[in-house]
């Protein structure tokens, strides 16, 4: 058991924790939210919600999670989809590594517990993309085990109750909250134990305008009594991600359809379908530029952009001097920069090798695009429509 008062940290008495429960689980009782992950107990289901609902906000994730098991209703199902469906399903929650890991996982559920779910802590821990948060989430809620699921909400709360003065932000001390929440969790309720405080983590004690004159337990908060709830939670800054510059390059043949080619790299946006994007140096200005503009910004070294890609996909095309707005997307340690230049071919049947296909708008829906590919869309369908 870790060692609580190196950390400055003193916990209650027992008599304090049996009431901080009781207050808390009544709050809950009367104020939760009605959610389709809450009506079920299949950790199956709860498993794809915790993992949705990772960075994203609950109403977003309410669409994708009934879209997603309406495509993938059992382990088996998402074990064996075919990665274009698989992506297509989880387009536009973003951090796509997670729905891979998913499939593996449900792969690891196949093969290693007969395609049933595990039931222990341990063992949920085993699966690809499964860490303390998730594996505690899943057997308190779906198993009724007293195992805590410590995340930035659940932090931020007990920060505030206990004046802990530790960066919620730095992994190391993660260990530190998950012993507190040891302590406190309810044995005979552990599930709903930590959706209150993660409910409560979101609302009332927010990190931007909390309202801790409404908790349910201010009256247990040492930030609250002693006037330190704007210390608290202890958070170093984030670092701003690094800028990438991007030429999107917007190719339509006579008939109508565009190019766009899938990604076949590993990491960051793999498999999913885009128009072609060459990386350039930084943009010069933040007004508006075409195509040709940005090439004059660059190094006199080597193609220009236009040259480059009409050389690597052995086409001719017509570029358009139509200036479109940039794009911008934000990723968590890269921000890109993408400005658009549209184009027109007439003999559309020499390519690049790889995977690239010309289609048509309404062919879209059928391939994964990734969101900076919908803003890019979105933009230029913009500008040709006024």
């Amino acid at each position: 058991m870790l060692d609580l008062k190196k950390y400055g940290i003193e916990m209650w008495e027992e008599d304090k924790i049996v009431s901080f429960r009781h207050k808390l689980l009544a709050w809950y009782d009367e104020h939760k939210r009605d959610l389709p992950w809450r009506r079920t107990s299949n950790p199956y289901r709860i498993w794809i919600s915790e993992i949705m609902l990772q960075q994203t906000r609950v109403d977003t994730v309410i669409p994708y999670y009934e879209r997603f098991l309406k495509c993938f209703p059992t382990v088996a199902d998402l074990a064996q989809a075919p990665e274009d469906k698989l992506l297509k399903a989880w387009e536009g929650l973003g951090y796509y590594s997670r729905v891979r890991n998913m499939q593996v996982a449900a792969q690891q559920i196949m093969s290693d517990f007969s395609g049933i779910f595990p039931a222990n802590y341990e063992e949920i821990s085993s699966l690809k993309g499964i860490g303390p948060y998730t594996a505690g989430a899943i057997a308190s809620i779906a198993f009724g085990l007293p195992e805590p699921a410590v995340d930035g909400n659940v932090m931020r709360v007990l920060s505030r109750l206990f004046e802990v003065d530790l960066d919620i932000g730095q992994p190391s001390n993660r260990k530190v909250f998950q012993a507190m929440m040891e302590i406190l969790i309810d044995p005979a309720r552990p599930g709903d134990f930590n959706q209150a405080l993660m409910d409560l983590g979101s609302d009332i004690e927010a990190p931007v305008n909390p309202r801790p004159e409404d908790s349910p337990v201010k009256e247990f908060s040492a930030a609250y009594l002693h006037g330190t709830m704007d210390k608290y939670p202890i958070k170093a800054p984030k670092k701003k991600p690094i800028p990438v510059y991007l030429q999107g390059l917007i190719i339509e043949n006579e008939q109508g359809q565009f190019l766009l080619e899938k990604n076949e790299a590993t990491g960051l946006l793999s498999g999913f379908w885009h128009f072609p994007l060459i990386e350039v140096e930084e943009f010069q200005t933040e007004d508006q530029l075409s195509l040709f503009e940005v090439a004059e910004n660059q190094p006199s070294l080597g193609l220009s952009p236009q040259e480059s890609f009409e050389q690597d996909y052995d086409l001719t095309v017509d570029w358009q001097q139509q200036p479109f707005p940039k794009v911008q997307h934000v990723f968590s340690h890269r921000k890109w920069h993408i400005q658009l230049a549209y184009g027109q071919v007439k003999d559309s049947q020499h390519t690049a090798a790889g995977e690239v296909l010309w289609l048509h708008p309404e062919e879209f829906d059928n391939y994964p695009f990734a969101k900076p590919q919908q803003k890019m869309w979105e933009v230029f369908q913009e500008v040709r429509n006024k």
